[in-house]
């Protein structure tokens, strides 16, 4: 799929653009936007209004053909909802409709033309954004695996967007694409069979970008990690055949007195629980608990894209956790990188201690900051749904800093995270008789207790926690990855560039 800019003054000439189809904007009264109104040269705009067969609700459609007086084969009126200012939610309905019907035609190009520039307060560089990542959501295909895949759709391939300041927008679209691109990467990734997406698989995909985009990839292996003292990590890998893999990805294109940022993904490629297994109902869905994973490999893609000047360093730590005669019990004891020992009360806890061993080996970079990202725990989906991701940070200047940039990140990409606190009482829950720690807590507020263990590993530098287990990926008859946060890190890395 194509994308193109066309600049706002080109306006009156879409009468006569000889389009497949143009997508214009309606209102709820009957009001027509400034697109429609020069489409409706000949009336034949107004005639369909006036005859009742759309009322403008957003999200409503009504495809015309042969309007009098205009070039393009067909016009799709759009509605936007009441007149006035656009809202966020009603232009996505909006977009999403007209993106869903070009899918369903039999023409090959086709422009949109609704008001980007209209949409409350949002630029038309976001709608030109959200118009390249529906467009790509909306043509993404999981039935790679089936013996019979349903023939891809033809519907529109090229599409133009009208938007004023053609210069900018272009930008914007380069940017969106990149990032599609990277959402793309993950959730393909996300959604590969557990037998597929191994951490081998994951290893081979980070060195086939490196070749790619000149990044430099290191793969360390178990014995690498043993010499690492990363018991942890391996107390959870140790339960499987396959071998663990850590990935280090690095775009170090800054400045080289500039410390990177560093982002460390889970990558828990299949997640039975180990010894403390999981009920089986849903569990082929632990395929997806290498989402933070899959979301470092997808924001490197779009970096090898973009190629912005700053320095940024992708850590993915990769195993499965089986139960075996050499998985982890729980009430083992394992000493961690860092030196703290922690009591092992529930094997599929086991996010946390990788995450914590590769917390630790990140200091090594001097990082200006961290953010892991990780689908760590059910109490963040009890906490927040699948709506926003769960941000959790220190509570002090830095932080507070850091937790501001990437709310802000995400509210740009509409990728959203909510704040949720880390907080000493927390902590409390984690104490252990017989460790320095426990791997759980007492029960309540397990999203915190989870980033309160995390804490401890991450007293040397500026840190944030994402827990993507409610928007990683999406169950029930829409079951599959989302690509979830690519986007909000992506915009959070652009940003501090």
């Amino acid at each position: 799929m194509e994308f193109s800019i066309k600049s706002f003054e080109s306006i009156p000439s879409l009468l006569t653009a000889k389009s497949g189809c143009i997508a214009v904007g309606v209102y709820e009264d009957k009001t027509l936007s400034q697109a429609a109104s020069v489409l409706d040269a000949g009336g034949g705009i107004s005639a369909a209004l006036a005859s009742g067969d759309i009322g403008g609700k957003a999200g409503s459609t009504l495809l015309l053909r042969g309007v009098a007086g205009v070039g393009a084969h067909r016009v799709l009126l759009v509605g936007l909802g009441p007149v006035g200012e656009v809202t966020e939610a009603g232009f996505d309905l909006a977009l999403a409709a007209t993106l869903a019907a070009f899918g369903t035609l039999g023409c090959a190009d086709g422009v949109v033309a609704l008001p980007c520039d209209q949409v409350k307060g949002r630029t038309a560089a976001w709608a030109v954004a959200r118009t390249v990542e529906l467009a790509r959501r909306l043509r993404y295909r999981r039935d790679t695996h089936k013996s019979k895949r349903d023939p891809s759709p033809a519907g529109v391939q090229e599409i133009a967007i009208l938007a004023p300041n053609v210069k900018a927008n272009r930008a914007a679209l380069t940017q969106a694409s990149a990032v599609a691109d990277g959402v793309e990467l993950a959730r393909t990734l996300a959604d590969r069979a557990p037998n597929l997406c191994t951490p081998a698989y994951l290893a081979q995909v980070a060195q086939r970008l490196g070749k790619a985009h000149g990044f430099e990839v290191e793969v360390l292996e178990r014995g690498q990690l043993a010499d690492l003292n990363m018991n942890c990590f391996l107390a959870v890998a140790n339960g499987s055949d396959e071998p663990p893999k850590f990935i280090v990805l690095k775009h170090m294109a800054g400045r080289l007195k500039d410390a990177p940022v560093v982002l460390v993904g889970k990558g828990v490629t299949f997640d039975s629980g180990g010894i403390s297994l999981k009920p089986a109902a849903g569990m082929d869905e632990m395929k997806y608990d290498m989402g933070g994973a899959a979301a470092v490999l997808g924001v490197f893609r779009a970096l090898g894209e973009l190629r912005p000047k700053q320095n940024v360093i992708g850590v993915i730590a990769c195993c499965e956790n089986m139960p075996s005669g050499r998985a982890t019990k729980p009430g083992d004891i394992v000493t961690s990188m860092s030196g703290l020992t922690i009591e092992v009360l529930n094997s599929d806890a086991e996010g946390r201690l990788i995450l914590c061993d590769a917390l630790t080996y990140v200091e090594r970079y001097k990082p200006a900051a961290v953010v892991d990202i990780a689908t760590l725990t059910g109490a963040c989906v009890v906490a927040l749904g699948h709506h926003n991701s769960g941000l959790f940070t220190r509570a002090d200047a830095e932080h507070d800093e850091l937790a501001q940039e990437l709310l802000d990140a995400g509210r740009q990409a509409s990728d959203g995270v909510w704040r949720l606190p880390v907080e000493a009482a927390y902590a409390e829950q984690l104490k252990s008789n017989f460790a320095d720690l426990a791997n759980i807590g007492s029960p309540g507020g397990g999203a915190s207790v989870a980033a309160a263990f995390l804490e401890n590993f991450t007293k040397n530098y500026v840190w944030a926690h994402l827990d993507t287990a409610g928007t990683a990926w999406k169950t029930g008859a829409d079951k599959g990855a989302t690509g979830r946060p690519v986007p909000l890190l992506v915009q959070f890395l652009l940003n501090r560039s």
